[in-house]
């Protein structure tokens, strides 16, 4: 049996099982994926002894990503641009490392909106962290000229804009809706609006009528800004299809077969978050 797992501190939250778990049912894998608390203390001799454990690999969710970029033994362009690991798998007896969290992103935007770059348009970030990181890197993969952060501690976004080059500038987090009217895609990748909890202010007035605005956070499936852009008729791109697309890469490390995201899938996912009433 191939097994695999999910890591964090707390990981209780974690959906990931429902995805593996899924997926294995529907090809007949023998094989489980579970999810296992590791304490931050601990999960570097946790990741050394996979193969000990009798592990193919696992994911890996806060606070451990920075952990497993930095031990791993090889890890790819994704991981190396986001300096963080999200997917490990054993390969020819090293530890892989990669950063999904772009694809998953990326493969969501160009499914639901093909069209994204209807306008050539800057890019909007809101926020400046591992996520940020992970979306900045695939906008510049794709081509956009220029990718605006803008964050609430300035620094940070420098800070991104410094990792990435000249194409990233960072921008004061009081002008991030002046700043972004003219996007062709504003992209949420804070906590701001999970489970309903905080909120982004943004004024969509007088924003692009093609720009496409995308939020990461997928609890609850329509956020305040998601619901916003919706009332001034952008069109809108929720965070539940970057976490079922991140997974895809992983799955096919450790069982050996590409699986697909259906609509199967994703109701199965929605009626867990809608049942949690979150």
């Amino acid at each position: 049996m191939k097994r695999a797992a999910v890591i964090g501190w707390p990981i209780e939250h974690s959906r990931s099982p429902l995805i593996h778990g899924y997926w294995l049912r529907q090809y007949g894998i023998d094989g489980s994926y579970i999810k296992q608390a590791v304490r931050p203390e601990e999960v570097a001799g946790f990741l050394r002894s996979l193969e000990a454990q009798g592990l193919a690999g696992c994911n890996v969710t806060v606070p451990h990503k920075e952990t497993a970029y930095a031990i791993a033994d090889e890890r790819d362009a994704s991981a190396r641009a986001v300096q963080a690991a999200n997917t490990l798998w054993l390969e020819g007896g090293k530890l892989h490392a990669a950063n999904t969290d772009t694809y998953g992103f990326m493969t969501y935007l160009d499914h639901v909106v093909p069209d994204w770059k209807a306008h050539d348009g800057p890019v909007a970030i809101l926020g400046a962290g591992g996520a940020a990181r992970a979306v900045v890197h695939g906008f510049l993969e794709a081509g956009v000229e220029e990718v605006r952060v803008f964050n609430r501690t300035r620094s940070r976004a420098e800070q991104l804009a410094e990792a990435f080059g000249p194409r990233v500038k960072a921008f004061d987090w009081n002008v991030r809706s002046d700043g972004s009217r003219e996007a062709c895609v504003l992209v949420n990748t804070t906590a701001a609006g999970l489970k309903g909890a905080g909120s982004l202010g943004m004024d969509f007035a007088g924003f692009n009528a093609d720009c496409v605005v995308a939020d990461i956070v997928y609890v609850p499936l329509e956020t305040e800004l998601l619901a916003g852009a919706k009332a001034h008729d952008l069109r809108i791109v929720d965070g539940l299809g970057m976490l079922l697309h991140q997974a895809v890469p992983g799955f096919e490390k450790w069982f050996g077969q590409r699986p697909q995201v259906t609509p199967e899938l994703r109701a199965l996912l929605v009626a867990d978050i809608e049942g949690q009433k979150c």
